[in-house]
């Protein structure tokens, strides 16, 4: 008689293994440990052979008696179960011997080679944010990819979904560090090439928009100087304010400060290529005006991360944006006749009329090089200079607030 579950299920192991017999070749094996093993007794070209199944209760009956049918169907076909059992198992190891060997080729895995050796060699906060934006913008589409597959269109594909959603200039960023990371493969034999080379950015990416961003005469400076100093709604704000005024830098490259870039002691403040807008490290030579101003806001931030926290519980983790300055600005009398970015114009037209070097405020505002060579290492060029520079700077606007209505209007 054919076996019934419960038979299986109520069976005690003994000194010795004994078998219960089902039907046409099929029995489990009952084990001294207590171990129900099925197996499948046959016959193929002669030569009798026995079959593992599975074990007792992970296979059920049924299900043993629905593989042992399975073999005896391959037993009706000429094919000798147990060899075709072994072959489908060293296809699967082969399978996944391959896609090991692919993950361990791919553009992420790479990447992430690349990612341990170069962050040894920059601040903890750059680093993690190059590794998050390789999750959000790149690992989607071509880190699983085996890295000697990737081609150029790959790439280009790639950093234009970034750009259609607004994001030109991460697009170009994430250009230059996926040519980073090919550079490292090449280095270390593993890819032949880097096709990230065979373009640059702005051979595909829309030609980048001049902005004229209001800003205000030079003649109404000084009361907008006097303005910021009244305006006490939110200290963060004005101290921001203030350094936007004393440092005039991209409004970004401010409000995304984090006290990691700063050297108090030594008045520098050196902003990291990945926060740049042309991808180099910008060195801001700090007055003293600017240098009191940071130590007090250092000492309202306390031990967060950035110089200009969110002013509230859900926000304390990251830095203020954009808006907060423009609606500061509208608060005290300036709306659509100044903006954060406007203070860069200002700078450059009345230290231009007070007779410094272009170079040297060129420099300082970060413009682009047309000289590629040199603008890849002038980040440190014109200290001396610029420290020069930006003193005069602070203490010309410190001069014309305090005399506002001296200052004579433009022609």
């Amino acid at each position: 008689m054919a076996l019934t579950d419960t038979e299986v299920k109520g069976s005690k192991p003994a000194e010795k293994s004994y078998k219960l017999y089902d039907r046409e070749g099929l029995f489990a094996l009952v084990k001294p440990g207590g171990s129900k093993l099925w197996r499948f007794k046959y016959a193929f070209h002669g030569k009798e052979k026995l079959m593992a199944l599975g074990a007792y209760p992970t296979l059920r009956l049924a299900e043993a008696r629905e593989r042992a049918f399975a073999a005896r169907k391959m037993l009706a076909a000429g094919v000798d179960p147990m060899t075709a059992k072994k072959a489908e198992k060293d296809a699967l190891q082969a399978k996944s011997e391959a896609e090991q060997r692919k993950a361990a080729n791919s553009f992420k895995h790479i990447a992430e080679q690349w990612h341990q050796r170069w962050s040894k060699g920059v601040d903890a906060d750059t680093a993690a944010y190059i590794l998050r934006r390789l999750e959000a913008d790149v690992y989607p589409d071509i880190g699983s990819l085996p890295i000697e597959d990737i081609k150029a269109a790959d790439i280009r594909n790639l950093i234009l979904a970034i750009e259609k959603r607004g994001a030109r200039d991460v697009a170009q960023r994430q250009h230059g560090t996926i040519s980073q990371i090919f550079r490292y493969a090449v280095a270390h034999d593993l890819a032949e090439r880097n096709p990230a080379a065979d373009f640059k950015p702005s051979d595909v990416l829309a030609p980048r928009k001049t902005q004229h961003r209001a800003h205000i005469d030079p003649s109404e400076l000084p009361m907008l100087l006097v303005a910021i100093d009244n305006y006490d709604a939110k200290p963060v704000v004005q101290y921001a304010l203030k350094l936007m005024a004393l440092l005039f830098v991209r409004t970004s490259e401010l409000l995304e400060a984090t006290w990691t870039e700063f050297d108090l002691d030594n008045a520098r403040w050196v902003i990291t290529p990945e926060r740049m807008k042309m991808d180099k490290p910008h060195i801001v030579p700090l007055s003293r005006q600017a240098i009191k101003i940071l130590r007090e806001l250092k000492t309202l931030a306390g031990d967060k991360k950035f110089v200009f926290p969110g002013m509230n519980k859900q926000t304390e983790n990251k830095p203020i944006n954009c808006n907060s300055l423009l609606n500061a600005l509208d608060d005290i009398g300036y709306k659509g006749a100044m903006t954060g970015h406007g203070f860069r114009g200002l700078a450059r037209t009345i230290l231009a009329e007070n007779g410094f070097d272009k170079a040297h405020v060129e420099l300082q505002l970060s413009h682009s090089n047309d000289d590629k060579v040199e603008a890849a290492y002038n980040h440190a060029q014109y200290l001396p200079q610029r420290t020069k520079l930006m003193q005069w700077w602070a203490d010309h606007l410190d001069t014309i607030k305090a005399k506002p209505y001296l200052v004579k209007a433009s022609a």
